[in-house]
């Protein structure tokens, strides 16, 4: 399956969150398990196994696709959480938003100094959720390797804000 049969699954849901957005909901990319292996086998690649330590997913559905590439990697995931769902101690890193500003945790003992890590969501918008986790994984002594995205949103401008950082994304819009 290539990227362009790919990107048809992903379902385009207008209004949502809030009049005007457009929301790419990658739920049939998920559900598709042909879809689903090429997307983390294209990271995988992309990376090259024996090169990461650490796969950090940011919530939500960062998660669904760290756990199989770290599963790739022989690697340990990690989850970048929303300020104040994390259990344990935690750094937390503000961004800024369209309106205001959020915070992501990460646990302090999350990846130890030295260590190789790559970052993993699905949508690389602004870019400000997966500049502050990157932000978070150097903080606690990580290297991060680079930063993987399912969709990147180019008219929004997250690429600039990630420069510097090994950037994959599949899908563009």
């Amino acid at each position: 399956m290539d990227i362009d049969q790919i990107k048809t699954l992903v379902r385009d849901v207008p209004d949502f969150p809030e009049p005007g957005i457009v929301f790419r909901d990658i739920t049939p990319v998920l559900a598709d398990p042909i879809a689903f292996s090429t997307i983390i086998d294209l990271i995988v690649v992309h990376f090259g196994r024996g090169n990461v330590d650490k796969v950090v997913g940011i919530e939500a559905r960062g998660f669904l696709l760290a756990a199989p590439v770290a599963y790739h990697f022989g690697a340990g995931v990690v989850p970048v959480r929303k300020k104040g769902k994390l259990p344990f101690e935690t750094l937390d890193e503000e961004y800024a938003l369209e309106y205001g500003t959020a915070a992501l945790e990460i646990h302090r003992d999350a990846v130890v100094s030295g260590e190789r890590v790559l970052v993993v969501d699905d949508v690389l918008a602004t870019g400000g959720t997966a500049r502050a986790a990157a932000n978070l994984v150097e903080r606690v002594g990580g290297q991060v390797r680079g930063i993987a995205c399912l969709i990147e949103l180019d008219a929004l401008g997250g690429r600039e804000r990630v420069s510097g950082y090994d950037l994959f994304t599949l899908i563009h819009y």
